[in-house]
């Protein structure tokens, strides 16, 4: 009898145990994707709140007269003044042209709303790093002195924000962070993302 109570026992506490660790593991994953939705919640707010500044001048990096619907350029103001970096040049050639500011507009309009509302995750961590790349390659932290020989106030030659935010974009992504708090459960049933799955 008293070994049917002790198996008995046993038992029991390894179900408890099994059940306990089942939850904890189910908490954390809740955790996880919680922490992952605020990330990308927050990531798409950098890229929106760039592009409504720039189109309506709120007063912080544009001003009401600079913005986009007084005719303000979204990309004369920094391309023009890059001042560092092997691409130089081309970023002046390129500064205040019609074309890069509707592209650099529609960027970060499209990644902005994508990204919070948790859809086409992986186009926007393509097209989010690849205009991160570019304004990391505008400023040039590698560069200690600008071509005219003052210091370039560079904090770090290798990874800036623009590498944070790049390397965020891509994990937000890889993760599937859209699910929660995001409409990525329902992007994923429509018939075009399930066959063609890089549109997640």
């Amino acid at each position: 009898m008293t070994t049917f109570s002790q198996s008995g026992a046993k038992a029991g506490a390894t179900t408890g145990a099994t059940a306990l660790a089942t939850a904890t593991t189910a908490v954390r994953a809740d955790a996880r994707a919680v922490v992952l939705a605020v990330l990308r919640v927050t990531m798409g707010f950098v890229f929106l709140w760039a592009f409504l500044d720039k189109l309506f001048g709120l007063g912080y990096a544009t001003k009401s007269a600079n913005a986009w619907v007084n005719g303000g350029s979204p990309t004369k103001g920094f391309l023009s003044r890059v001042a560092v970096g092997p691409f130089e040049s081309t970023f002046h050639a390129i500064a205040g042209t019609w074309w890069a500011d509707w592209l650099f507009m529609l960027g970060l309009l499209a990644i902005g709303i994508a990204v919070i509302a948790g859809i086409g995750l992986r186009i926007a961590a393509i097209a989010g790093s690849l205009m991160m790349l570019l304004m990391w390659a505008a400023e040039w932290p590698p560069a200690r002195f600008t071509s005219t020989g003052e210091p370039s106030m560079s904090t770090n030659p290798v990874i800036d924000y623009h590498i944070v935010y790049a390397v965020a974009l891509i994990a937000i992504a890889l993760a599937g962070a859209g699910a929660t708090w995001g409409l990525g459960r329902w992007w994923a049933t429509l018939p075009v993302v399930r066959d063609h799955t890089w549109l997640r």
